[in-house]
C-alpha cells in the first residue's frame, strides 16, 4: 500500500500553518517571558509584533490553500448534505472551515482587543481581568486539531 496524494501544495501549506501556530503560540509565547532581562512591557512588545505576523502569515497559508485546492478538480468544498450522514467532502469543508472562521475572528476581534489591553500595560496601567488569552489559546488548539485532521485527509492511499 502507498499513500499518495493530489494536493501537494495544500499539504504543505497545512502542516507548516500548523507549525508555525504550535511554534508561535504554544512555544514562544510564554518562552519569551521567561527570558532574563525581560519586562512585561517588553514581552508584550515583542509579543504584539509576533502575533501580528502570525496572523499575516496564516493568512498566507490559508489563502494558498484555497488557491491550491480551487484549481485541483477533483477537490469540492461542498457544504452539508442534507442526508442522514455527512459526506467525506462535507466533513473535510468543515475542517478547513473552521479554522478559516477561528482565523477570522482572531483577526478582526481578538488580536485587536488584545493589542489595546497591551498597549494599557505599556502605558502604565493594568486592564480590568480577561478571559481573552484562554480563548485564543482554545482557538489556536481547536484551529490546530481540524488543520491536522484536514491535512491528513488529503492524502489518499493506494494498494498496489
Amino acid at each position: 500500500m502507498m499513500i499518495v496524494t493530489k494536493y501537494p501544495i495544500a499539504i504543505i501549506s497545512v502542516f507548516l500553518w500548523v507549525g508555525f501556530v504550535c511554534a508561535i503560540s504554544f512555544l514562544e509565547a510564554w518562552l519569551k517571558f521567561r527570558a532574563p532581562g525581560i519586562t512585561i512591557p517588553l514581552g508584550l512588545g515583542i509579543g504584539r509584533l509576533v502575533f501580528n505576523a502570525l496572523n499575516k502569515i496564516e493568512w498566507v497559508f490559508a489563502i494558498v490553500i484555497l488557491v491550491s485546492l480551487i484549481f485541483d478538480k477533483g477537490f469540492s468544498l461542498s457544504t452539508f448534505s442534507l442526508g442522514e450522514t455527512l459526506s467525506i467532502r462535507s466533513t473535510r469543508a468543515i475542517l478547513l472551515v473552521i479554522p478559516l472562521i477561528l482565523l477570522t475572528l482572531q483577526t478582526f476581534w481578538l488580536l485587536p482587543v488584545l493589542d489595546s489591553r497591551a498597549e494599557i500595560y505599556l502605558m502604565g496601567e493594568t486592564p480590568p481581568h480577561s478571559s481573552l488569552h484562554f480563548y485564543y489559546v482554545g482557538m489556536e488548539l481547536l484551529k490546530v486539531g481540524c488543520l491536522i485532521a484536514f491535512g491528513i485527509g488529503l492524502f489518499n492511499r493506494v494498494i498496489i
